[in-house]
């Protein structure tokens, strides 16, 4: 049976996406995307101004459900980085349902060797587990333009899963799932 993510919040709450079937993607459970944007909203290096005019980058998207759940509460873009043939489809059906194809862009590449990009200030990284992908996808996706000085980084890690962001501003667990959010230091 395959989890179908909700969106949480804003003008498409309660609007069920499509999750591609099997084990390849794992989506974030609704309870650890709700607290990832509580803490955006009410934090004060983000908040509610902040979201209104973010240009959100979705890392390793797999449904789509963060760039998506940013856009429903009122964030200016979001681009959608994935590789995966059906997350893919999951992500282009979601956006249709949405009618968000205005203000998205879908990126069909790998996170670690993306394309040439433009920068971002809001960026979710929420990759597979134990293999180590949000430092190499972070400097690739530096060296390729994708994120902004000072960009905010949201980026879950797995069990056992070890990484130490230039200065943390929040860290939650949500069962196996350990949530960090930090700014990118260029």
């Amino acid at each position: 049976m395959t989890f179908a993510p909700r969106i949480i919040a804003g003008q498409w709450r309660g609007r069920k996406l499509q999750a591609p079937a099997g084990l390849e993607t794992r989506p974030t459970s609704a309870r650890a995307r709700q607290a990832v944007f509580d803490i955006l909203l009410h934090a004060p290096w983000a908040g509610a101004e902040f979201m209104q005019s973010a240009h959100v980058l979705d890392v390793f998207a797999g449904t789509g459900a963060y760039g998506l759940e940013a856009l429903s509460r009122g964030a200016a873009h979001a681009s959608f980085i994935e590789n995966g043939r059906e997350a893919l489809a999951a992500i282009r059906a979601n956006i249709a349902a949405c009618r968000a194809a205005a203000v998205s862009r879908i990126i069909a590449a790998d996170a670690t060797s993306p394309p040439r990009g433009t920068a971002h200030d809001l960026v979710f990284l929420d990759p597979p587990y134990g293999e180590n992908l949000v430092p190499k996808s972070l400097t690739a996706l530096g060296r390729t333009g994708w994120l902004a000085p000072g960009a905010l980084i949201v980026a879950e890690f797995g069990p056992g899963e070890d990484f130490t962001p230039p200065e943390l501003l929040a860290e939650r667990r949500h069962g196996k799932a350990r949530l960090m959010f930090w700014r990118n230091e260029t």
